[in-house]
């Protein structure tokens, strides 16, 4: 029976043999005090020797006394130095500022004297009001106040990700608008039981890929070469998984004809943040499977093809790309070195050095390479490159002519290897024309920079994501950041931006799903490779400037790599430089157009004049339309204007010309989204806010005089200004 409460000033004035240690002890647990009165009534008690007497406990030299004897000591030893926590009351489910505030006792009303009056305010709980410190204060010395036993362990609630399909009501909402109704009934159930399984598995799948990356074995104990990439389990039940929800498989099957491809692109984007990369194979398998269709899916690479394609995971092949050598990526034309020697049975032999190999551990690669003749000569250029297939390993199971000289140590994308390859007689097949391989591969360049654009918005939905959920847990200045106004400015911004590249990836899957099922007209052939390039750099730049404002609104914690924030900046960063940096692709947008003779500008232009017209009808609407039509004036001016002065007048105004067309197109389909029938007040506010931007960035730049005659010599000299360059000493 618990002994009755009192308080100790009481139990001092108590005969020594009327008291025992479990009232003392039981005193001080109800009715705590100063380590100092504590230890007057103890040395009262204990000191004058009387306790053994009033227990009435066996001698002192028996077992059982020196047992009761130690034992009780070191009760009142833990007393004395605040040990026994068990002992604070407490109540049930509390929070570690809770605990860390009744341990302060109750003696707190009173302001602190031995450590100033001090005001400091903390959090009860993450839910509950909070009391200032200058209404409970503790004469504790701050020494006592942060010792462990005080403050327990520190725990801010991470943000948490759900059902990525049920939380992105966009997406949802996108598929619905745009998708025959028998068609979304399916792929709803699809994406909905996908988006579980992403939670549930995938996502923990990818961080273990990011915690367990790629190594190198290159020797066996015995010093045979064996040049083995040894991933972790997760990587390879990725491969699985892939197969299974018929990743590749779903856009080559085409059960629901041309949407098809929005079926798979709205899957790939579900995937990529939790795949660990392994979305960066699957854009390569996809890529090689659409060249050998391309093709005719001649016979000698129908089996590769079904490989490809598969949704047995025992079956299921992926493929590599590899393009960049020693003297760069881009410039496959003058950087190609790999030579092809033809065999007596009409296969080729590859030699050359490929310096940067994607999804090194694939089944499969496509590659360019020069055929060298009979007579020893190899011809230059873009003419002398053809494409070449090959398998990574032999029927043994041993690498195909390969040497993995390293892997890449890169600042992202850690969980995908990527090596240095050479190549040594590796045995291949030729599957274009002479001379055509660039040609050839262009298929794949189109994927996979579609592929770049799903990994860019897909990014860009994470980030916003955790920073939404976070946005609800995390406290700053007495309130959650949701409540504070500019906070949520910041994420509306960063959620228009993912908006209108959202809109412009599920373009260009309409666009491509057309093209693959023979529906589409010369003028989406025009849109297809115009907005490929346009699309896959400006996401990329976008997915570059979100994540890292993302991360921001994680404070410091959006900087630490154990909660897995910081990495996904660093994986958005490839963005901008596979398949082509933003320069690169803004060149070949002016490629574009020289090459149809502006046909492709002017199915630019038509299309987005007749797309506004639906969303003249929407009051609100009107200021934006006429915003983005002003844009296109003055675009359709500039280029009249820039044609004049030449190739190298339009090279310079090339990037700022992509993002024109990139802003003016996301303003088109987002005004065209917003103007259908059922679209909600975020819709039309969210094309109101995209269309706030410099729409037309070229024309700004051009009147600011960035691509006057002499604008190019300014740029050198501001570059290397007093730099030995100018002087001719470099």
């Amino acid at each position: 029976m618990q002994t009755p409460a009192m308080p100790l000033g009481q139990l001092a004035s108590w005969p020594a043999e009327e008291l025992s240690l479990s009232k003392l002890v039981s005193a001080r647990r109800i009715a705590p005090v100063s380590a100092s009165a504590f230890t007057e009534l103890f040395n009262h008690v204990v000191g004058r020797g009387r306790w053994l007497k009033a227990k009435q406990t066996r001698p002192l030299g028996s077992f059982f006394g020196r047992f009761w004897f130690a034992f009780w000591l070191l009760v009142c030893l833990f007393i004395y130095f605040g040990k026994l926590a068990m002992w604070t009351p407490c109540k049930p489910k509390l929070s570690n500022c809770e605990v860390w505030w009744q341990s302060l006792g109750q003696a707190g009303n009173q302001k602190c004297k031995h450590w100033g009056k001090r005001r400091i305010a903390f959090s009860k709980g993450w839910n509950q009001q909070v009391e200032p410190m200058d209404q409970k204060c503790s004469s504790q010395h701050p020494r006592e106040l942060f010792a462990r036993k005080e403050i327990g362990v520190f725990c801010q609630e991470q943000p948490r990700i759900g059902n990525p399909y049920l939380e992105d009501a966009f997406l949802q909402d996108y598929l619905k608008s745009q998708l025959p109704t028998e068609v979304f009934a399916d792929v709803r159930l699809d994406l909905e039981q996908f988006g579980a399984r992403v939670k549930d598995e995938i996502d923990l799948l990818g961080r273990e890929c990011e915690l367990n990356p790629p190594q190198l074995k290159q020797f066996d104990a015995w010093g045979r070469r064996v040049d083995e990439i040894i991933t972790c389990p997760a990587w390879k039940r990725m491969k699985e998984i892939s197969a299974e929800e018929g990743l590749i498989a779903e856009a080559y099957e085409r059960r629901y004809s041309n949407w098809s491809r929005v079926h798979q692109i709205a899957k790939l984007y579900l995937f990529a943040t939790s795949s660990g990369l392994f979305s960066c194979p699957l854009a390569m398998t996809d890529g090689a499977a659409k060249v050998i269709e391309s093709l005719g899916i001649p016979k000698a690479l129908k089996e590769v093809f079904i490989h490809l394609t598969s949704r047995d995971p025992a079956k299921f092949w992926t493929s590599g790309q590899w393009m960049t050598e020693r003297r760069g990526g881009s410039d496959v034309a003058g950087g190609t070195e790999t030579v092809a020697l033809e065999l007596p049975d009409g296969s080729y032999s590859l030699h050359g050095l490929k310096w940067f190999t994607s999804a090194t551990d694939s089944d499969i690669t496509l590659t360019l390479a020069r055929s060298m003749t009979a007579d020893g000569q190899i011809q230059q250029g873009s003419k002398g490159l053809s494409l070449f297939y090959l398998k990574m390993r032999d029927e043994e199971g041993k690498l195909n002519g390969i040497e993995i000289q390293r892997l890449k140590d890169k600042l992202g994308t850690r969980q995908l290897p990527t090596a240095e390859l050479l190549l040594n007689e590796a045995k291949s097949l030729k599957i274009s024309a002479e001379g055509r391989g660039v040609a050839s591969i262009a298929n794949m360049l189109t994927i996979t920079r579609i592929h770049n654009v799903i990994c860019a918005v897909a990014y860009m939905r994470r980030v916003i994501t955790l920073a939404r959920d976070y946005a609800t847990k995390r406290e700053a200045f007495g309130k959650p950041l949701k409540a504070h106004p500019l906070h949520m400015q910041t994420l509306a911004r960063m959620e228009v931006q993912a908006r209108g590249a959202f809109l412009l990836m599920m373009e260009i899957g309409k666009l491509l799903g057309l093209e693959e099922t023979k529906k589409d007209t010369e003028q989406d052939q025009h849109m297809l490779r115009l907005l490929t390039p346009v699309a896959k750099l400006y996401t990329g730049k976008q997915a570059v400037a979100v994540t890292s404002e993302g991360l921001e609104c994680f404070g410091g914690q959006g900087y630490m790599e154990d909660t897995g924030l910081a990495g996904i900046l660093r994986d958005a960063q490839v963005l901008t430089i596979w398949e082509g940096t933003t320069n690169i692709l803004s060149l070949d947008v002016l490629r574009s157009l020289v090459k149809s003779q502006g046909k492709v500008l002017d199915a630019f232009f038509s299309t987005a004049q007749a797309r506004l017209k639906v969303a003249l009808s929407v009051s609100e609407l009107e200021i934006s339309v006429q915003i983005v039509q002003n844009a296109l004036h003055k675009l359709r001016q500039f280029t009249q204007k820039i044609s004049l002065k030449g190739e190298p007048g339009m090279q310079l105004s090339a990037r700022d010309f992509a993002y024109a067309l990139a802003r003016i197109y996301g303003g088109v389909l987002l005004l065209e989204y917003a103007a259908r029938p059922n679209a909600s007040a975020t819709d039309i506010y969210t094309a109101q806010r995209w269309c706030h931007q410099d729409m037309c960035p070229v024309d700004s730049e051009d009147k600011a005089g960035s691509y006057s005659t002499g604008a190019a010599s300014l740029d050198i000299s501001l570059v290397y200004d007093k730099h030995p360059v100018l002087k001719g000493r470099l």
